[in-house]
């Protein structure tokens, strides 16, 4: 495998109109057009008919996280309005499952507008109404970290959940290139279908032109499919800066898995595997990657102090990938491990950065939209195809495919597969 970090980011570009940016999904999910790159060609047609464009028996995985409403904006008694941007969990919390099921009150790292209004201790009010209740959602300024702030919300009443809170008192966080506020029509559209944990700020935007009909035309054609879980973060839309990858910092996300769908996965390793957005494909070969370590360390492991595993790390891909570990010894390995510690779930992060130069251990083929130029989702994609992406691009653009979170999307096959 080789070792990306001397890739030029500038390497990694096109010429993205604004009016190619999609500013509204379209009135019905699965109208979107589909490019299809396959062996080299380029083909289109529309999502409704996905499933044929999917060899029978293959193994489609979907994330299944849901957009939580994390704006909140709370107006300060001078008028003044501070806005704050929950981002992920305060790290006392183990996941971002149970930080979303607090009561009462939970810690949260946030992006905070209009921070300098706000004194570190003061209290913001913010009446909501919830069942016919008013309630009133405090704001607490805790501290301010590296990049963002600690915030304390506290509320009185003891039966609901923080993921109730933010339902009621929060809005949908479009992300930035979107320049528009959210409407209501957004609550729904910007979720997939099958969304079901709280926990993300941005939508795993492929999964978002998928409908029970869609669902309906795999289980006919007998196209498995499966979940995981990775909390999107809002370092998706974090722009490559740097000159060369290797000063890139990749954002940590939170991923959850279920011992049957690594089993699920194991069992397809000799079908096709194609993971439904970036999110989905991340964490399927972060499982490789978590699976290695634990065959690496085999009878000398330590008995750990806690049954957490591990979080995989931005360049530990390229490092393992040395140990030249099966695919099958690895998800196995994963598995041996749960059971050692009576787990029914893999919870950890990951920060892996897939780009040209990694090798794919688990996916064959990729479902995707069409992402920002010199991203680290633009990098994934280049790994998979090759120079082919700059075709795909190309193709998009001239015939007039919408990009981004709202626009068309693309079924990627591996090069070589």
């Amino acid at each position: 495998m080789t070792d990306p970090r001397l890739i030029s980011i500038n390497d990694y570009t096109y010429s993205l109109p604004e009016e190619r940016i999609a500013s509204f999904p379209l009135t019905e999910r699965d109208a979107s057009k589909l490019l299809i790159c396959k062996e080299g060609n380029i083909a289109e047609d529309t999502y409704r008919n996905i499933a044929s464009h999917v060899p029978d028996n293959s193994l489609l995985v979907f994330n299944n996280t849901k957009v939580m409403e994390a704006r909140l904006l709370f107006t300060k008694e001078t008028g003044g309005v501070i806005e704050i941007f929950c981002l992920e969990p305060h790290e006392q919390y183990p996941d971002v499952t149970t930080a979303m099921l607090q009561k009462e009150k939970v810690w949260w790292h946030c992006l905070v507008g209009g921070a300098s209004k706000w004194k570190q201790g003061q209290l913001l009010n913010k009446k909501v109404i919830i069942n016919g209740i008013t309630e009133t959602l405090q704001a607490k300024y805790i501290e301010k970290r590296s990049g963002s702030f600690i915030i304390e919300l506290l509320w009185s009443q003891p039966e609901l959940s923080f993921a109730e809170i933010l339902h009621y008192a929060g809005a949908i966080p479009l992300p930035p290139y979107i320049k528009r506020a959210a409407v209501e029509s957004d609550a729904e559209r910007y979720q997939t279908v099958y969304a079901h944990y709280d926990g993300s700020v941005a939508a795993p935007t492929a999964g978002l032109h998928f409908t029970e009909k869609t669902f309906s035309d795999f289980r006919s054609r007998n196209i498995l499919t499966d979940f995981i879980t990775l909390h999107v973060g809002a370092g998706t839309f974090k722009p490559v800066k740097s000159e060369t990858i290797k000063e890139h910092e990749m954002h940590a996300e939170w991923i959850d898995v279920s011992k049957p769908t690594i089993e699920n996965i194991l069992s397809c390793l000799n079908k096709k595997i194609i993971a439904v957005g970036t999110t989905s494909l991340r964490t399927l070969e972060s499982l490789y990657w978590l699976g290695t370590k634990k065959s690496v360390a085999g009878s000398q492991e330590h008995e750990e102090s806690n049954e957490r595993i591990p979080q995989l790390f931005q360049w530990e891909a390229y490092e393992l990938a040395k140990k030249e570990i099966p695919v099958t010894e690895a998800l196995q390995s994963l598995l041996l491990w749960m059971i050692k510690h009576q787990l029914d779930r893999i919870v950890t992060k990951t920060q892996i950065l897939i780009a040209p130069g990694y090798e794919f251990k688990i996916a064959n083929g990729l479902i995707t939209n069409f992402h920002q130029p010199q991203s680290t989702l633009l990098l994934l994609v280049a790994a998979l195809i090759g120079d082919k992406w700059k075709e795909v691009y190309q193709y998009a653009i001239e015939n007039d495919f919408r990009f981004l979170s709202y626009g068309d999307g693309s079924l990627l096959w591996k090069a070589n597969d």
